[in-house]
């Protein structure tokens, strides 16, 4: 699949579970995010507003926890 995007995998991926990971490209006013596993199935996007401010609570280390 060809696709014009930027597709960048996270830095902390790598080793054995190198291929275990996310991969988002930056467009104008969005993000987008894929499965590296599987490049050619869906594909989420999210305003790119809304992407940063869910990266910041995850470093923060804010976000509610599953039960």
């Amino acid at each position: 699949m060809t696709t014009l995007y930027n597709w960048q995998k996270s830095s902390y991926s790598g080793g054995a579970d190198g291929n275990n990971c996310v991969e988002i490209a930056s467009l104008l006013t969005q993000v987008a995010i894929r499965d590296s596993k599987v490049p050619a199935h869906a594909t989420l996007t999210f305003p790119s507003k809304t992407f940063a401010a869910f990266v910041e609570v995850l470093k923060a280390g804010t976000a509610p926890t599953a039960v």
